[in-house]
Parts: structure tokens; C-alpha cells; sequence
């Protein structure tokens, strides 16, 4: 993995998978359809399935090249369809560091994103401090976003290395409303997901 003193790891629900956006990203999207396709019954016929795939392999490839766009180092999402349909739900990873201020000191730094966040709350992941937001945001046509969406950041310092952080952002168009129970649940899976989250040692 790419952050932090050696990397970091996560445990991801079933169905969820890691594509790199910055190198790799084409290998990972082809590994991963490849393990999906094989898992399918082989009486379906394969010609059916071409289009199916390259559809898929389309909009993994574009999710993947507007994390790169955005400077994300991972991107996570669901490729395991749910009572047929796509679960809507995705987060990045990036790093980098945080504007502030004149404050350099981790804690301070993560006090004043709390305070400037309507729904801003201190956590502390694998032991160190950081900061959690949640909040609605409407759609965003310029940004190619056409829907209202749940969102959900977290925003850890990276021990040991002054200035540089890794930034995690979740978003969720619930089940078209993103105040409702799906959305809500799948923020709650977000949360679990970083509950697991542990900086990789050498």
C-alpha cells in the first residue's frame, strides 16, 4: 500500500475491492472481473456476458480515472451486485496536508476541523487522533454528479510525518434520497470499515 511510514491496511465486507488510482489501476480492474466472471455459472452463455463485462469494465475504469483526477491514491467500491442492482456507495483515499491556520500540531489541527464542521466529531483510528464530518451535499452537474449524496470524511495524520495526512472520503447515494435507511446503513459499514483500518508496519 501507498500511505503512511509502510502502508496501511483495511478489512473490506465482501463484495468490496481496492483498485489503486495512481499506477495499476487497468491490472486491478481486470483481476478483479476476471475472479467476478469465473465465480458466475458456466452454463451462461459467454456472449451475453461480453457486453455485461465490458459495461462494468467501462464504469470501473471511469470511477477509477476521476479518483486519479481528484489525486486519490486508492479508490474502494462494491462490484458485487445486491438483489441485482449496484450498491451505491464508494470512498477514496488520499493524502496530503491540511490547510491551516499557522497550526502544525496534529491535535490542534484536528480540534479546529472539529469545531468548523457542522457535524464534526474527534476520533481516533489504530491510536491516532483524528477528525470525522458527515454531512448532505446536492448534486454537482459540473463535477458530472447528478445526484444528492450522504458524505462522511476522516482525516488522520500520519505518525511520524509532519504535515502529511491521509484523507478518507465516503459517499453514498442511499437509495435516492441520502437521508434514508440505505444510506444511513451503509455510512454505518463505512464506519465499521475504518474501525479495521491499521497502519502496516515494516
Amino acid at each position: 500500500m501507498v500511505a503512511g511510514p509502510a502502508g496501511y491496511t483495511l478489512v473490506l465486507p465482501p463484495g468490496w475491492e481496492r483498485i489503486p488510482a495512481r499506477q495499476g489501476a487497468e491490472d486491478a480492474i481486470k483481476a478483479i472481473l476476471d475472479v467476478k466472471f469465473k465465480e458466475l455459472p458456466p452454463d451462461l452463455p459467454r456472449d451475453q456476458l461480453a457486453p455485461y463485462r465490458a459495461e462494468i469494465e467501462g464504469k470501473l475504469r471511469k470511477a477509477a480515472a476521476q479518483a486519479r483526477k481528484n489525486g486519490a491514491i486508492d479508490l474502494y467500491l462494491p462490484v458485487q451486485l445486491r438483489n441485482g442492482l449496484p450498491v451505491p456507495a464508494s470512498f477514496v483515499v488520499s493524502e496530503g496536508a491540511i490547510p491551516t491556520a499557522g497550526v502544525t500540531e496534529p491535535d490542534q489541527i484536528v480540534s479546529a476541523l472539529v469545531a468548523e464542521s457542522e457535524d464534526g466529531t474527534p476520533v481516533t483510528v489504530d491510536g491516532v487522533p483524528g477528525a470525522r464530518s458527515e454531512r448532505s451535499a446536492g448534486p454537482d452537474p459540473e463535477q458530472g454528479i447528478e445526484f444528492g449524496s450522504r458524505r462522511v470524511d476522516y482525516m488522520v495524520p500520519v505518525p511520524g510525518e509532519t504535515g502529511r495526512w491521509l484523507l478518507f472520503a465516503f459517499s453514498t447515494l442511499g437509495a435516492g434520497d441520502p437521508g434514508d435507511q440505505v444510506a444511513r446503513v451503509l455510512v454505518q459499514l463505512f464506519d465499521a470499515m475504518m474501525s479495521t483500518f491499521r497502519w502496516a508496519t515494516v
